[in-house]
């Protein structure tokens, strides 16, 4: 039986995710093509059960905006997924490159890193708003990381030299090594900051 490789190139068969948590909505099979064009749509979780480096290509065409500031984080973005294949692909040799490693399971242990245990809401009582802590859904953890990622690496493309696959190289090494330069590990923090006073 012939093995399928994420690009052709990573072997995915060894990555384990470590957080118990997060371990079942990162999935780590590989397909031939890191394109499903949203055929499971229509089930519940259905973005949970397809290649977690899909995900981020998906994210990486729609990341959305940061506080309505769209020409930093999507204004560049068309939505081709050819472009994003592409982004993602060169983003994996340049990890490859520095760290010597499968970019895959770096990749994946960036995400699980940047994952966020607790969040902040807002309740109110009275005519007044306060802050509440609360635990992050699974999902939605998953979902926090890849739009911090996505946008941090554009955010750092914008007035730069640097290119978006550099960009998301160097987003996804940051966050890998628990660096404070990820946007993803340092939104992380903030907000489980915040969720630590609003208990």
């Amino acid at each position: 039986m012939t093995q399928i490789l994420a690009f052709g190139k990573w072997d995915c068969s060894q990555i384990k995710v470590d957080d118990p948590g997060v371990a079942p909505y990162i999935i780590t099979t590989p397909m031939i093509v890191n394109k499903t064009g949203a055929r499971y749509a229509g089930n519940k979780f259905y973005k949970s059960k397809i290649f977690i480096v899909e995900r981020l290509m998906n994210k990486l065409m729609i990341p959305g905006h940061r506080a309505k500031k769209h020409k930093i984080t999507s204004r560049q973005c068309t939505g081709k997924g050819q472009t994003t294949y592409k982004l993602v692909e060169d983003a994996f040799k340049i990890i490859e490159e520095k760290l010597k490693k499968n970019p895959v399971e770096v990749f994946v242990k960036a995400l699980e890193n940047a994952c966020p245990r607790e969040e902040v809401i807002a309740i109110e009582y009275g005519g007044a708003r306060y802050p509440k802590a609360l635990e992050c859904a699974p999902q939605r953890r998953v979902d926090l990381a890849l739009r911090q990622m996505t946008q941090g690496a554009y955010q750092k493309t914008f007035n730069a030299k640097r290119n978006a696959s550099e960009s998301l190289a160097a987003e996804i090494i940051n966050a890998f090594q628990l660096s404070g330069q990820s946007s993803a590990i340092s939104k992380k923090l903030e907000l489980e900051r915040q969720a630590d006073a609003a208990r």
